[in-house]
């Protein structure tokens, strides 16, 4: 288990006393390892999103898929890293760096916005609803499944 001055949460609350010490111990490198996932993340969801333009009154397929997939990443990642021991910097790079520079819930707004703009509002809206029902279902799913794996591989079953 790693000792409790060598974890890093970047989630924190600074006004929270104990929170205050988890990211003052290594500021730097946890901000480093944020933005070099950050980096990786939107070069990733950029690249998506140019090779499948969508018009302006057309669903936004490439945005959907990037938030529902990056949510079951997340699920998935939150379920081993707090089942399994990690290095301090794990959560900042892949989680908040990574897949929080991947997914891109403001493009998702934007997107709906200008549908609605070009004479789309029931575009906009079923992209609304199903990129938030399936965001969450993503998350729940890569939660569950990574538990159950977790789950079997602590009994020894074969994966």
């Amino acid at each position: 288990m790693t000792p409790p001055e060598f974890r890093v949460d970047p989630d924190v609350d600074l006004r929270v006393p104990a929170d205050r010490g988890e990211l003052a111990a290594h500021p730097a490198a946890v901000l480093a390892a944020i933005a070099a996932g950050g980096v990786l993340g939107a070069l990733a969801r950029t690249g998506l999103q140019a090779a499948f333009p969508h018009p302006p009154t057309g669903f936004p397929w490439a945005t959907f898929g990037i938030n529902v997939a990056g949510c079951l990443l997340i699920g998935l990642l939150m379920a081993v890293i707090t089942a399994r021991p990690t290095g301090p910097l794990v959560r900042p790079f892949l989680g908040v760096g990574v897949l929080g520079g991947f997914t891109t819930f403001s493009t998702y707004v934007v997107d709906a916005q200008r549908a609605v703009a070009a004479g789309a509002p029931g575009t906009a809206l079923a992209y609304l609803a199903a990129t938030l029902v399936g965001a969450l279902l993503a998350a729940w799913t890569g939660d569950a499944v990574a538990g159950r794996l977790l789950a079997r591989a602590g009994r020894g079953e074969p994966r």
